[in-house]
């Protein structure tokens, strides 16, 4: 272990401490230290912060980069109290301007599809089942996947049919109300995993050796059942597995605009369903997809019409 890795987990376990959210920090930093070690730096420079934040392994359209640098530059100003050659990254260097894609709508069938997929390309049975899960999950509840990974056995309520979402993305915890066909489906995933050896990890998902799901072999997973079926061939991008995510919350709009129910005074619920800061990211899925845009602008027409 280098001195610069000492000195990572020293600024981790202070900045916990002072009650800072570091998800990104816990899992960047380690790979910012691997990269100064591999190049022989002892100390955090301009130039090696830039080199590792713009490494080609990431788009430089998305967010990647810029998170990079904040990660690197909140070390380095830990690091320039314990070393005055310590440079600071100055702010600018990495910019990104969010951009929102449209969002891939799956279909009941793609979303049926990429489940049973699991179980005919992966080879253990435990894992496969596992992989379900999480999709069908995913899809009927609007979790983020990474709240999915997160969830242990005590956040799933059996008798009242809801999961409670602890400290999610912006530090606030709600409660998830599911079917009674997901219920059932979280219930038989459960009792295999209960049948196995006692796993390490007290979260609802486990490997096959007990441990915590990863992030990352989720998504890659995804990646390759997408692919196997075929699925979002035509798409301008191609589809991800977050936008399992936006296909609840884009069905939940049209069913309710086709049942003719206010939509505007249930907008709330599903804001806090979805776990968003403000009504206005949910808003955002009527520009975004087409249906909901014609759906909304038929309901303000026929407002319109009998109201003259």
């Amino acid at each position: 272990m280098s001195a610069l890795s000492d000195h990572a987990s020293d600024y981790l376990r202070l900045r916990s401490a002072l009650g800072h959210k570091l998800g990104d920090a816990h899992r960047l930093l380690p790979r910012f230290v691997a990269h100064l070690d591999a190049v022989g730096a002892t100390t955090v420079t301009v130039e090696t912060a830039l080199t590792w934040a713009r490494r080609s392994d990431a788009d430089p359209a998305s967010s990647v980069w810029m998170r990079r640098m904040t990660v690197a530059r909140g070390f380095a100003r830990h690091m320039a109290g314990v070393d005055p050659n310590t440079e600071i990254p100055p702010l600018g260097l990495v910019t990104f301007r969010q951009r929102r894609r449209a969002p891939f709508i799956y279909s009941d069938g793609e979303v049926d599809t990429l489940m049973a997929l699991a179980h005919q390309t992966i080879r253990t049975p435990f894992r496969a089942t596992t992989v379900e899960t999480v999709i069908g999950l995913l899809a009927a509840s609007g979790m983020r996947v990474g709240e999915a990974l997160r969830l242990e056995r005590s956040d799933v309520m059996w008798d009242d049919a809801v999961i409670v979402v602890r400290d999610s993305k912006f530090g606030k915890s709600r409660l998830v109300p599911l079917h009674t066909s997901t219920v059932e489906a979280l219930a038989e995933y459960a009792e295999q995993r209960n049948r196995r050896p006692s796993p390490t990890s007290p979260t609802f998902f486990v490997t096959t050796v007990g441990t915590a799901v990863s992030y990352c072999d989720v998504c890659h997973t995804f990646r390759k059942l997408v692919t196997a079926g075929g699925i979002g061939n035509q798409a301008p991008s191609p589809p991800r597995i977050h936008d399992i995510r936006h296909t609840f919350a884009v069905r939940t709009l049209v069913e309710w605009y086709r049942a003719g129910e206010d939509v505007q005074a249930w907008l709330p619920r599903l804001t806090t369903v979805l776990g968003h800061r403000e009504p206005s990211s949910t808003y955002w899925y009527l520009s975004a997809v087409p249906e909901l845009l014609s759906l909304a602008a038929a309901r303000l027409e026929a407002a319109e019409g009998s109201m003259s």
